[in-house]
């Protein structure tokens, strides 16, 4: 029997097949689902609107939220997760329309939060569909790869790849059945640390250091830099812009944390 959670997201979007293909993973995967996997969870709320709270109340609702999580790490998932669900696919107009009502300040990440909620504001669904496309997919292959192993290596699928799926397994993180996609896209580590910051993977302290400094800190500031310099993008020129803004973040509190 699914769960109602998982029920709601179908109805939102109209079937099984069509949460499939926004979730950007194979029709049987997602049939065979009794409730939504965890790792999956901001994806599915960033496809069909539907909370993430009504999708898993067993890992988002009050009682599961009451455990202590410090403001700042809250704020950091939060972050990883938007990043997250900008970069496994093109967003919705949900989506973009919860991307309007950003607010920021006059801080570095706050200025990138105005400029994205602009970006947003004045673009449309198909759009930044074909934006999307045109950086991340391509005719043959996009522009940017948005892959570790790519950027480390100049090849997919390489060591790099081969080194993060052996530091996942003892977090007991793997992929799901159906996902095509390598773990090492930029959108999936986002996805894994977003989860480890915001305490709903049971880790020890100091594993998003580790993970961060091992597979993201040597490549993913560029990854984004380029997205940002890129003469196809527009919307997408603000999502480097925050990507890039939020990793310099990070960095910097790494390294005086020791």
């Amino acid at each position: 029997m699914r769960d109602p959670g998982l029920n709601e997201a179908i109805h939102a979007v109209g079937g099984v097949t069509e949460l499939a293909r926004r979730v950007g993973i194979s029709q049987p995967s997602v049939s065979n689902w009794d409730k939504i996997p965890a790792d999956r969870v901001l994806a599915v709320e960033a496809a069909t609107g539907v909370p993430r709270m009504r999708l898993r109340p067993d890992l988002y609702g009050e009682n599961r939220m009451a455990v202590e999580v410090d403001e700042i790490d809250s704020a950091r998932a939060q972050e990883y997760a938007l990043l997250s669900s900008l970069l496994v696919r093109a967003p919705g107009a949900d989506l973009l329309a919860g991307l309007t009502r950003l607010r920021g300040d006059a801080s570095p990440l706050g200025m990138a939060h105005i400029a994205l909620a602009e970006a947003a504001a004045k673009t449309s669904v198909e759009l930044v569909e074909r934006e999307y496309f045109d950086l991340f997919i391509g005719i043959g292959r996009g522009e940017i790869l948005p892959y570790a192993s790519y950027y480390l290596t100049g090849f997919l699928h390489e060591r790099p790849l081969a080194r993060l799926r052996d530091d996942l397994i003892p977090l007991g993180i793997e992929r799901v059945a159906g996902n095509y996609e390598p773990e090492d896209h930029a959108a999936t580590l986002c996805e894994i640390m977003s989860a480890i910051v915001g305490g709903r993977f049971p880790v020890e302290a100091g594993t998003d250091q580790q993970l961060f400094e091992r597979h993201m800190a040597p490549w993913i500031r560029r990854f984004f830099t380029d997205i940002e310099n890129s003469e196809r993008a527009d919307f997408y020129r603000q999502v480097g812009a925050l990507g890039r803004v939020f990793v310099e973040i990070e960095t910097e509190a790494f390294a005086l944390a020791g």
